[in-house]
């Protein structure tokens, strides 16, 4: 599994901006596409709001990508 920590700047980012921002796609759009075919999980819940406020301590999982976010 590859682990990813992205160190939050603000209270919050936006879950497709943090597939993009990671690198995990290449576009918030491509983000949005991945969180509506139900295939990204926030702390091990299916999390299908393509917008979810994504905090500090929050893991986020997509196949068998692992992202910390770290505050």
């Amino acid at each position: 599994m590859q682990e990813i920590e992205f160190q939050l700047r603000g209270e919050f980012v936006e879950l497709n901006q943090l597939l993009k921002l990671t690198g995990v796609c290449d576009s918030g759009g491509a983000g949005k596409a991945l969180v509506a075919e139900g295939v990204v999980s926030v702390d091990g819940q299916v999390e299908l709001r393509k917008t979810a406020k994504i905090h500090a301590g929050q893991v986020v999982t997509l196949g068998d990508v692992l992202i910390q976010v770290l505050g």
